[in-house]
């Protein structure tokens, strides 16, 4: 079969005809044009109607998996023209009174079949499984859609199929102004002068390429969309829109782009490596195997389903247990204020495999946290960073917390006590994480929240005091340099930056800028300061030994 990309220009009435039987696969996302995209459509046909018979309206493109010797076509973009387009028409045949218009029109709609080779009619464009039979009974057949405009909102059963009906009927309503004359003008635009330019390949992951370039406005199929293609599409037809509905809820349950990161996730979790080619090329060739063709449900049931559920408490820190649950959440809070996804496996696997057993998750994910937070503190980057946690997955089901993996040597240690002591501040991805961490191991408060609109870091000591004040008097040059953008020296407010509050002398500061509009400043770390009767380098260096020496003992880090 070749994997040649063609392209070409074609009259709607060579589209819609027996060289191509449309099919919109069960990964794409439902029907969802509305009556504004629809009448537009109808509009643009409607203005182009009064030009000359030389000139074409183009309707844009269409991207097909397609073999040149068979019309079977999935469509892989262009599902919302050609449903939209297929309901125009056969509005267009319901109205006219013309048998001739009637017949020409139903043939763009269906295929009349042939009684003495005893092939049925089968309809030029057959839409998702969940939404095929209404679309072919209350739309495709001659005379549905006058039926269709009867029927109550309780007589549909999806989304998609509420908006076939209500764009059906809003066509139906301008349609019925314009004179059978008008009428058939519109119907030959539509057949002779209309185009769309057809784009085909016989590979899914060259349509999706094409698509991706083309049609950067729209929703962009996913390697999710794909592999539900592969795997939807491998099972008994009875199974497919089960599992197509356990898909989607799913995806809906997480949101679209979460649920694509999942795959991603999960690719770490059967691969336990660093990935070598194409997200999706990697599961064609190295998971897809173990599960295709006979084993797709158990891919759906034992992985996608519950490997959503954990990634929806990861992201929403849901985590529910009869005991223990908010040790979990604080944990998993933590984690995510990290600056990459990296631990999310390793995360989502010990939520999937021990949910029922918050104890045993606590304990794991203390040493997960502790574990990204060094590296985050190392600057450790993403090749070793991954390969770090890769090697995790590889050790977490025999050794659970106890994965040799999350040791840290001795050099380790030190790196992670050194950057802790260094100038924190100037370190952007760290100093948040760092300092809310602290903050909550001041608080005795485990898994506090920082819920706040604002959170931002404020300078004790100013990074640039006046010339006048106090600070100068205080600090050497030397010393301001050393200690401005340390630990000790970095209190947390719950509002914005204030630049001039920020250059006043310590008093002034302590009352009208660090305490809160209550009166009573938020932050435990804030707190501290509050306390301290002068900020001198002997005060800075007492407070960085006890704060860093905080932090060295809840990461063990000595």
């Amino acid at each position: 079969m070749s994997k040649a990309i063609q392209a070409a220009e074609h009259k709607i009435l060579d589209v819609l005809s027996k060289n191509y039987a449309f099919k919109i696969p069960d990964y794409q996302r439902p029907y969802s044009w509305q009556p504004e995209q629809a009448m537009q459509l109808v509009q643009d046909l409607r203005d182009h109607m009064g030009r000359s018979a030389e000139e074409p309206y183009f309707l844009g493109s269409i991207v097909l998996i397609k073999d040149d010797h068979n019309p079977e076509a999935q469509v892989i973009d262009g599902q919302q023209r050609l449903t939209t387009l297929t309901i125009l028409l056969s509005v267009l045949r319901d109205l006219t009174t013309d048998p001739k218009l009637e017949a020409s029109l139903n043939k763009l709609i269906m295929d009349e079949g042939d009684l003495l080779s005893g092939t049925d009619g089968e309809a030029r464009l057959t839409v998702r499984d969940r939404d095929a039979v209404f679309f072919r009974k209350c739309i495709q057949e001659p005379g549905a859609t006058t039926d269709l405009l009867t029927r109550n909102a309780a007589f549909f059963g999806t989304d998609a199929q509420k908006a076939m009906r209500d764009n059906a009927a809003e066509i139906h309503a301008a349609l019925v102004k314009m004179s059978d004359g008008e009428r058939t003008r519109l119907a030959v635009t539509i057949s002779r002068q209309t185009f769309l330019v057809v784009v085909q390949t016989s590979d899914l992951e060259s349509a999706y390429r094409i698509f991706t370039v083309m049609n950067s406005r729209g929703l962009e199929l996913s390697t999710a969309d794909l592999l539900k293609s592969k795997i939807i599409g491998s099972m008994h037809s009875e199974k497919r829109a089960e599992y197509a509905d356990r898909w989607e809820n799913a995806e809906q349950e997480v949101g679209r782009s979460a649920f694509n990161d999942l795959f991603l996730y999960l690719r770490w979790i059967f691969q336990k490596k660093r990935p070598t080619t194409s997200l999706f090329k990697e599961y064609e060739i190295s998971v897809l195997p173990d599960f295709l063709p006979g084993r797709a449900a158990c891919f759906v049931d034992e992985w996608v389903v519950p490997y959503a559920d954990a990634l929806t408490e990861i992201t929403s820190h849901s985590y529910s247990a009869s005991h223990g649950a908010e040790a979990v959440n604080a944990w998993v809070r933590r984690l995510s204020e990290i600056d990459n996804e990296d631990w999310r496996p390793a995360a989502l696997w010990a939520l999937k495999t021990h949910h029922e057993d918050p104890q045993w998750l606590d304990a794991f994910l203390r040493k997960l946290e502790r574990l990204a937070a060094s590296m985050l503190l190392q600057r450790t980057y993403a090749t070793p960073r991954q390969q770090r946690y890769g090697d995790l997955l590889k050790q977490v089901e025999e050794h659970g917390p106890a994965a040799p993996a999350f040791d840290l040597d001795d050099r380790e240690k030190a790196a992670t006590r050194a950057a802790l002591r260094d100038d924190i501040y100037t370190v952007p991805p760290c100093r948040r994480y760092v300092l809310q961490r602290l903050d909550e191991v001041l608080a005795n408060h485990p898994g506090v929240t920082y819920s706040h609109a604002v959170v931002s870091i404020e300078h004790v000591l100013p990074q640039n005091p006046a010339a006048d004040s106090e600070w100068v008097r205080m600090f050497t040059e030397a010393q301001r340099q050393h200690w401005v953008h340390k630990l000790a020296n970095l209190v947390l407010l719950n509002r914005r930056k204030n630049s001039q509050a920020g250059r006043y002398d310590f008093e002034d500061k302590k009352n009208s800028y660090f305490r809160s509009s209550g009166g009573v400043p938020t932050f435990a770390l804030t707190i501290q300061v509050l306390s301290q009767a002068s900020w001198t380098p002997q005060v800075l260096e007492d407070r960085q030994e006890n704060l860093v020496g905080l932090l060295e003992k809840e990461w063990d880090l000595l």
